[in-house]
């Protein structure tokens, strides 16, 4: 493998793995909050809460049963 065919190779990998690292979710809770979260929020966890960020960075934990909605900012 030649120099010209590894630097597209390792060109075309990183720029793969980069645009599935930003995806700006919506998260709507049933009484109406909404979150705007930097990345697509952790599945449910084994004790039933979804965890994720938001935009500002702070950690939000909330009961899988109050959420009503994630959805890809559009």
């Amino acid at each position: 493998m030649n120099m010209k065919t590894l630097g597209l190779l390792l060109a075309t990998v990183s720029a793969l793995s980069l645009s599935g690292c930003a995806s700006p979710t919506v998260v709507t809770l049933q009484n109406g909050t909404q979150y705007l979260t930097r990345d697509q929020p952790k599945t449910k966890t084994a004790d039933g809460f979804y965890e994720f960020q938001d935009i500002s960075g702070k950690t939000i934990r909330v009961k899988a049963d109050e959420v009503a909605t994630v959805r890809q900012e559009e």
